[in-house]
């Protein structure tokens, strides 16, 4: 194998597709999915790439020290996508210390390890750290963030994230790890676990249950299809400037209600429901602590170095995502029982 890739998280949503791409596009290359298999990782996402020759599974967690040096005495990895991290804002607010151990304290021991093992050489190195645009906080009605955009993260979950980004900041700089840091807006297409929104309110259609929505409603996101997110992440792998960092947004912006009334209508058309049935089912309820009014991202420099933008209009990237869940509802119905 010409290079070995080490993906952590790799059996999560991002990072399934990750390491799809990887082994299919890249089968010169031996890729590691090393991931703890908590309830946010199901190695069914990828059934389809399990038997091949450059794919390696490691179960191990990023808070156990020996789990990451078996690994690096294992295999002689050449570069680190590192996606493992605990992700949902309302988890971060009931649970703020799993965050704060896994998003700061899991990376930093990533980070001391690959500067063991590769403090003689570390020519042709890399360290990826995928990070989240919440990290910059929020934004009024009009602007975007840049890559130069001061932090100021208003959740347990962004707090964590923006201090792993630091963290790995702070490596590379006095340590000399060559890394590379992306943030994105929010995800989202097949294999996504059913907490977050769009897989959420997909399940509550199918079952008719209520459609909560947060306060009134009007909480803006910019949507990337998890695809265009793998391939932004291939190209700032391979072609990034080490010591950048590199937004990717998907430039589809939508307030949470009317993307739940979208949904809605796609949704009674592809059930062959009523018109305006689903809809009916909307319930707003109480807002959640901190909750950031609105995301969107500048994606100038990595359009501009990398010749990278979103190819999957919002609409588009709904209708496959909407797709995927209704053909496998069996797989929707067996992560549920897992939360």
């Amino acid at each position: 194998m010409d290079k070995t890739i080490l993906i952590t998280g790799g059996a999560g949503f991002i990072g399934s597709h990750v390491v799809r791409l990887f082994v299919t596009k890249y089968p010169h290359y031996r890729i590691i999915n090393f991931d703890a298999l908590t309830y946010a990782g199901n190695l069914a996402n990828l059934r389809d790439i399990q038997e091949k020759p450059n794919y390696v599974f490691i179960q191990g967690d990023l808070n156990n020290i020996k789990d990451i040096e078996n690994v690096f005495d294992q295999y002689p990895i050449d570069g680190i996508i590192h996606l493992a991290a605990e992700s949902h804002v309302d988890r971060s607010i009931d649970d703020p210390h799993s965050f704060l151990q896994t998003n700061i304290l899991g990376t930093a021991y990533l980070l001391d390890m690959t500067r063991k093992y590769w403090k003689d050489n570390l020519e042709n190195k890399r360290f990826y750290h995928i990070s989240t645009d919440e990290v910059y906080g929020s934004l009024g009605d009009v602007g975007l963030f840049s890559e130069t955009s001061p932090y100021n993260p208003q959740s347990p979950y962004s707090a964590s994230k923006a201090a792993s980004d630091h963290l790995v900041r702070s490596y590379g700089n006095t340590y000399g790890v060559p890394y590379l840091i992306s943030n994105c807006s929010n995800n989202y297409g097949p294999n996504q676990h059913p907490e977050k929104l769009i897989p959420l309110m997909i399940k509550k259609i199918l079952k008719e249950e209520n459609l909560p929505i947060y306060g009134d409603g009007k909480y803006t996101r910019d949507w990337l299809y998890v695809v265009d997110h793998a391939q932004a992440i291939d190209l700032v792998f391979h072609q990034g400037r080490i010591g950048q960092s590199y937004n990717i947004g998907g430039q589809n912006e939508y307030q949470n209600i009317d993307l739940v009334k979208l949904l809605c209508q796609l949704m009674d058309e592809k059930l062959h429901r009523n018109v305006g049935s689903s809809e009916k089912l909307i319930q707003y309820v109480r807002d959640r602590p901190g909750h950031d009014r609105r995301y969107a991202l500048d994606i100038t420099k990595i359009t501009n170095e990398l010749q990278w933008k979103p190819s999957v209009t919002f609409e588009e990237g709904l209708n496959r995502t909407i797709d995927w869940y209704l053909q496998n509802q069996i797989w929707l119905n067996h992560v549920e029982l897992l939360i």
